[in-house]
Parts: C-alpha cells; structure tokens; sequence
C-alpha cells in the first residue's frame, strides 16, 4: 500500500477503480477510514461486503530484467534483456552493450558465465 501511495505524482487523481482496490486492501488494516471513503465514493452497502480484487498472474511477471555484468569478477555495468531470454540470448545482448564492448575493447574472452535472471561473467584477458 505503502508503494502504490508513494508511486502516485504528487496531486495527480488516482482512477475511482485503482482507489476502490485500495480501499478494499486497507478496510482490514484501517476498517472505519476505509468504511468512511467508499461511502463517499457512492456505493451503498459495507465495504467489508464487496468481494476482494482479483489479480491477473499475468501482470506478477516482469518483461525484462536487469542483470549485472562482471568482468574479471568485478561488477562493470548492468544490462537490461528480456526476462525469458535463454543463456545464448543473453550472452549475445551482453556482448552487444556499448558499456560492456568500452571495458572489453583490446581484451580476448576466455569464458562466459550467465545465471539468467542475475549476472553475466566475462573472464577476459
């Protein structure tokens, strides 16, 4: 709750529907406040009535993820990829990053190491 307050831009107007979801997930926490504001949204019956949200398990998974890349161990830079890109993928994007080809450039490449979903390892020398 905390993160979906602290992400709302200062005096933007929060959408009636996205502000019924909260106050669904609040009325356990803070049940006269939240009784208090779906009243003045207009509906007639208790909020501990209405039927808790749904969740699309769609929208838990992320599109892309951040991995780091080391090089020599240390970590260089970070690289953004597609969260169900395979080790290949990865290895490939990787060595596609400008960042990654300024602290390779005059280096030769012994191995690559990919743990999808958390760092690529350069070992170079």
């Amino acid at each position: 709750m905390i993160e979906f307050v602290n992400a709302q831009p200062a005096g933007a107007a929060i959408a009636k529907d996205q502000l019924e979801r909260f106050l669904l997930i609040l009325a356990p926490f803070a049940p006269h406040i939240a009784e208090e504001l779906w009243a003045k949204l207009g509906h007639t019956s208790c909020i501990s009535l209405a039927a808790w949200p749904t969740f699309d398990p769609a929208m838990l998974k992320d599109d892309s993820v951040e991995l780091a890349v080391q090089i020599q161990g240390k970590v260089k830079c970070k690289v953004t990829v597609p969260s169900d890109a395979d080790a290949k993928a990865i290895e490939e994007l990787t060595l596609a990053d400008a960042e990654v080809q300024k602290h390779l450039a005059g280096k030769t490449i012994k191995k690559i190491v990919v743990v999808p979903g958390r760092l690529v390892n350069i070992v170079a020398v």
